[in-house]
């Protein structure tokens, strides 16, 4: 143990959260251990708080006066959480990201180890009753209903409740459990938070066809050595096969391997099928677990005790000594994006994370991205076709159906109704795609013509009629459905349009003998309930399958011979110029569900503009013509990837203020070099009211990606000394997905 001077040593350059673009300066604490290494993390004073920042650096001498430096309080722990690569990338990303380095280097972190919990891979808490417990009598609980309630809830798990479950099922239960605990009835165990691997997998691997046999030799060449490679697969292709057979190849070289989804609903049946083919332990990394489980499954990765870790966009930060293979399933996804905070893009972080690493990265999907297209076709990835369904399946027959004066029920036209009976008749399953939740987008009074309007967002509300609530999807806000019109007082106020409660509804009634299964947000909210409707759909019992997206990505339903995409024409019409290549993505990917085992399959499309280009092009031929046609329009106009985008937004209750500030840093931006950069605005966002905040934006647009980052890099402290900043939210987006 060294005693350091407040005057003299080494000095600690830390990351703390906050929205300082800096790092803060530090002396070790006053009785320390010497070696102190960069990814360790200290409790340091911050204000007139204390804080868990990450040591970046070291160094030996500071700007800061001496007296106005302060010890650090404790180091919390003996070893640094990042390894050099990793760190290396978290400063990486600081930079191209323009982002605080505190808030970046917080995100790498699990919620538990940004408090002072010690890192290492405990177990997770099982509750159940003691022997004692379960030998009470209901008199012990007279005076007692919340213990009664609990008791209950435990003896219908004698085999123990996860922490997780009781979250989810009993509000403020740690108090009770805890004098229950007190009185002997109630025990606790640490279990692993990995599932123990079976014995022997329960699936052997199949054979593969040329195609995939070419993409899985590819991924194995250069197994200790950078390259890209995106396997464009048509959907049903066997790309999750790839996968699995080229990590079998890195697992048996004695490496960890990434894998990255876009969103949570993916996780449960590509972890089974992980599972039946690996006897390893497998982590899983996503929002859905609670601290202890994210804090556990994060630390058997670090520890090198869990080969494979699938995860969710953060995951890409997950430390893993071994690391040999990334691979970014649905790579086109949108949700790889960060749209809040530190705006990074999970997808490209996890490109340059293997550079680093110098080891392979797989970027896999049916519909391509136009970057990473564009990318494959200049040589910088190595592009895999796989254009044949796996197995017997072959390509549904996708077909345009004109509804223009149609007569709809519900939103279902009549030639739709009458296929869908004709593939309900014959044993198939139909999925029906309605990108919109709730009963109704609005409500309409007859009378006035007024609509319900969100009272903080330029939004509608949008009408559940199961709940009798108007909720607006921007900012979660709810009311009551009002019993007349605010307006005029009318009591004929009518829902208009149609979303999937409402879709559900109809098809209960011109179906009453058929399964009918919803998968949305909405219906998925607790936990479980996603994997309670899969089940139900797989067994055959939930025949009729309306959804949102969500059911549009990776899931495999062998059944479904009918796909009917109810309103193709909500993504045809945008102010983004994004919104053509996500609407044919969403409408690929949603075919591909039909007829994906020996069945073939049919999709339906419901349009207003049948001659639509893009839908013409998707129909008569593929995604992939699509995708260069759709190139050759961002060429002529400079649009990404051949063109570099940065968003300065800002928000706040005062209209004025966002403007103000927007264009006192485009004045500033004007006094920097700023050739071959073009300034647009500033202007009010598309959405210029959300949340009860105006909105506005400022467009940075440049031909060369190094050019608007050397004005970025000059610009963006500047930002942080503009007074008009002070009153107004802001935050720098550098290549965003979203343009609102």
């Amino acid at each position: 143990m060294l005693d350091f001077p407040s005057m003299s040593g080494p000095i600690l350059r830390i990351a703390i959260p906050s929205p300082l673009r800096r790092l803060f300066d530090y002396l070790p604490p006053l009785r320390a251990e010497a070696g102190f290494i960069p990814g360790q993390r200290f409790l340091v004073p911050f204000g007139r708080s204390r804080q868990v920042g990450i040591l970046v650096a070291i160094a030996d001498h500071s700007e800061v006066p001496a007296d106005k430096l302060r010890p650090a309080l404790k180091a919390l722990d003996r070893e640094p959480l990042f390894d050099p690569t990793l760190m290396a990338l978290l400063r990486w990303a600081c930079d191209y990201y323009h982002h605080p380095p505190g808030e970046v280097f917080t995100t790498a972190l699990p919620v538990a180890l940004r408090q002072q919990r010690e890192a290492g891979a405990r177990g997770i808490e099982h509750w159940r009753l003691s022997a004692t417990g379960r030998a009470l009598s209901r008199e012990e609980f007279r005076r007692a209903p919340k213990q009664l309630a609990l008791f209950h809830l435990l003896e219908e798990y004698p085999q123990g409740v996860s922490a997780a479950r009781l979250d989810a099922e009993f509000e403020s239960w740690r108090p009770v459990i805890k004098r229950l605990r007190e009185k002997g009835w109630v025990e606790v165990e640490e279990r692993p938070c990995l599932p123990e691997p079976a014995a022997q997998p329960a699936d052997t691997a199949p054979p593969l066809n040329p195609t995939q046999q070419q993409a899985v030799t590819a991924i194995g060449e250069h197994l200790h050595e950078f390259q890209a490679l995106l396997i464009e697969g048509v959907t049903g292709s066997g790309k999750t096969e790839v996968y699995l057979q080229a990590i079998d190849k890195v697992l048996a070289a004695g490496c960890q391997v990434l894998v990255l989804v876009p969103e949570i609903g993916l996780t449960p049946q590509l972890l089974e099928r992980f599972r039946h083919r690996f006897s390893l332990p497998i982590a899983l990394l996503h929002s859905g677990l609670n601290d202890s489980e994210r804090l556990c499954a994060w630390s058997m990765a670090r520890e090198g005790l869990a080969p494979i870790v699938i995860g969710t966009r953060s995951a890409v930060f997950t430390p893993m000594p071994k690391l040999g293979l990334i691979i970014v399933d649905e790579e086109h996804d949108a949700s790889f994006k960060q749209q809040e905070g530190f705006r990074y893009s999970g997808r490209d972080v996890a490109v340059v994370r293997a550079r680093r690493h110098n080891i392979p990265i797989v970027l896999g999907s049916a519909t391509p991205s136009l970057e990473s297209l564009h990318n494959a076709l200049a040589g910088r990835y190595r592009h895999l076709a796989l254009p044949e369904r796996a197995g017997t399946a072959v390509h549904p027959a996708i077909h345009l159906l004109d509804v223009r004066q149609q007569p709809m029920e519900e939103g279902l036209s009549a030639p739709l109704l009458k296929t869908m009976q004709r593939h309900l008749d014959a044993g198939g399953q139909v999925l029906l795609f309605l990108n919109r939740r709730g009963y109704a987008p609005t409500l309409l009074c007859h009378d006035c013509g007024s609509v319900s309007h969100c009272l903080r967002c330029d939004a509608h509300m949008t009408y559940y009629a199961r709940s009798g609530r108007m909720r607006c999807h921007h900012c979660g806000a709810e009311r009551p459905v009002p019993p007349q019109c605010p307006d005029c007082g009318s009591l004929d106020l009518r829902p208009v349009g149609q979303g999937t409660e409402r879709i559900e509804q109809a098809l209960n009634k011109l179906f009453p003998q058929t399964g009918v299964v919803r998968i949305d947000r909405d219906s998925t909210r607790r936990k479980g309930a996603l994997d309670a409707l899969l089940a139900e759909v797989h067994s055959g019992e939930g025949r009729i399958l309306i959804g949102t997206q969500m059911l549009a990505k990776g899931h495999h339903f062998p059944n479904v011979t009918l796909v009917g995409i109810l309103d193709a024409d909500q993504g045809l019409f945008s102010v983004d110029f994004r919104a053509g290549e996500r609407m044919a993505q969403l409408i690929v990917q949603v075919a591909g569900r039909a007829g994906r085992a020996d069945k073939p399959g049919t999709v339906l499309i419901q349009t207003h503009v049948p001659d639509h280009p893009l839908l013409r092009l998707l129909v008569e031929q593929d995604y992939a013509h699509f995708a260069r046609a759709a190139l050759e329009e961002r060429r002529a106009a400079q649009m990404p990837p051949f063109s570099h985008l940065a968003l300065l937004r800002a928000e706040a209750v005062d209209k004025q203020a966002p403007l103000t500030f927007l264009e006192e840093a485009r004045q500033l931006a004007e006094q920097l070099p700023h050739e071959g950069i073009w300034l647009l605005g500033p202007v009010p966002a598309p959405m210029e009211r959300r949340a009860g905040r105006n909105r506005a934006q400022l467009l940075l647009q440049a031909d060369d990606r190094r050019t608007l980052h050397t004005l970025l890099n000059a610009w963006a402290p500047q930002l942080e000394g503009v007074k008009s900043g002070r009153k107004v939210r802001w935050s720098l987006d550098v290549d965003p997905g979203e343009l609102f």
